[in-house]
């Protein structure tokens, strides 16, 4: 499954990853990673540098980015016939009632709020991991 990973902070898309491996040290997907909104929507439009990227099977959303927030990219997906059907996680640090309210709006999947400590979020990144691969069925390829 290739995932694509919407997350400014570095460290952050860095713990994502690392939790993303597992024991034999290999990515169990293939993850990709952009840093801010705009690059998201470049990314899924497929628009230059994106020209070849693929479909996302599942997208990882934080919602404090720059150029285009995470509220932002989730309208616009959730509103297109040809993205609405990928998953949306988000997973982000915002505990605002508000933000929860309007991601849930725009028809998030989850919401998830990251935990501070490595091994927590470990044990989140793996149980989304797993259920996103393991337990739901998807629809195929481009809807």
């Amino acid at each position: 499954m290739e995932i694509l990973l919407v997350e400014d902070s570095p460290s952050d898309a860095m713990m994502t990853r690392e939790a993303l491996i597992e024991d034999d040290s290999q990515l169990l997907s293939t993850l990709y990673t952009v840093t801010d909104g705009q690059e998201a929507m470049d990314f899924l439009y497929q628009r230059a540098p994106y020209e070849s990227a693929p479909r996302p099977g599942l997208i990882l959303l934080d919602l404090n980015l720059p150029k285009k927030n995470g509220q932002e990219i989730l309208a616009e997906v959730k509103a297109d016939d040809r993205l609405k059907a990928i998953p949306i996680v988000v997973l982000t640090t915002s505990r605002a009632e508000d933000d929860l309210k309007k991601a849930y709006g725009y028809h998030a999947n989850c919401y998830i709020i990251k935990p501070v400590e490595f091994s927590q979020l470990v044990k989140v990144v793996r149980s989304i991991r797993d259920f996103w691969m393991n337990t739901v069925t998807l629809p195929p390829g481009k809807m």
